[in-house]
C-alpha cells in the first residue's frame, strides 16, 4: 500500500471539495435554467377561421375570400417570433378551421392538433400544460373565441363577433408571474359593419 504525506492528503481533499462545489453549482445552474424556461411567458394567438364557402352546408371549406385571408395570416405569422416562430397549432374538428391553419403548418413543418370546439376549458388546460413558454396558434369560431379568451383569465370584454367578421387576431400573453394581457389586431380585408356601410353611403 502506497503511503501518502499529510500534504498530499490535504491536496486531495481540496480537489475533492472543488469538484463537489463545481457539481453543486452546475446542478443549481441547470435547475435555474429549467425553472425560468418552464415559467416563461406563454403567448396564445387566437383567430377565427377565414371566410367559409357556401357548400357543402354541413362542413364547408374556405371560399376564395377565405383563401386570400389565409395567405395574409400565413404571411403575418410565419415569422411571428424572430427566433423560432409559432411552436404549435390547434384547430377545431371542422374543415374551415383546418384549412385556415394548413398553409402556416406547412410553412413551419408543424403538425396540426385538433380539438373539440365545445371543449373550451379542456383544450386550454392541455395547451398550457404542453406548451408553457411557447407561441401557440388557436383557430376557433365566432361563438367560441370570446369564451376561450375569457377562460384564460384574459379580457372578458371581447365583443361579440359578427357573422361576416373575420379579421381579428387576439394575442394573449400569459406571464409566469403577473397579469395576463390581451391585444387585438386586424389583418386582411377589413370588416365593415352595417353602420360603417351606411356612413360610407352618405
Amino acid at each position: 500500500m502506497r503511503n501518502t504525506t499529510p500534504e498530499q492528503d490535504a491536496k486531495r481533499r481540496r480537489r475533492r471539495r472543488r469538484l463537489q462545489i463545481l457539481i453543486v453549482y452546475t446542478a443549481i445552474a441547470i435547475g435555474l435554467a429549467w425553472f425560468f424556461e418552464s415559467q416563461a411567458t406563454t403567448t396564445m394567438i387566437f383567430v377565427r377561421h377565414a371566410e367559409k364557402a357556401e357548400f357543402p352546408a354541413g362542413d364547408p371549406g374556405l371560399s376564395d375570400a377565405g383563401q386570400h385571408r389565409v395567405a395574409e395570416l400565413t404571411r403575418q405569422l410565419v415569422d411571428a417570433d424572430v427566433v423560432a416562430g409559432v411552436d404549435a397549432i390547434y384547430v377545431t374538428q371542422y374543415r374551415r378551421a383546418e384549412e385556415t391553419a394548413q398553409p402556416l403548418a406547412d410553412a413551419l413543418d408543424l403538425p396540426i392538433n385538433r380539438y373539440d370546439a365545445a371543449d373550451t376549458e379542456v383544450i386550454l388546460e392541455t395547451i398550457l400544460k404542453r406548451h408553457k413558454g411557447k407561441i401557440i396558434l388557436v383557430v376557433a369560431h365566432g361563438n367560441t373565441l370570446p369564451v376561450l379568451i375569457a377562460n384564460l383569465g384574459a379580457s372578458k370584454k371581447v365583443p361579440p363577433i359578427a357573422e361576416d367578421e373575420y379579421d381579428n387576431i387576439y394575442i394573449i400573453s400569459i406571464p409566469w408571474f403577473g397579469k395576463t394581457k390581451t391585444i387585438r389586431l386586424r389583418y386582411g380585408e377589413p370588416y365593415r359593419s352595417a353602420i360603417d356601410l351606411d356612413v360610407g353611403a352618405t
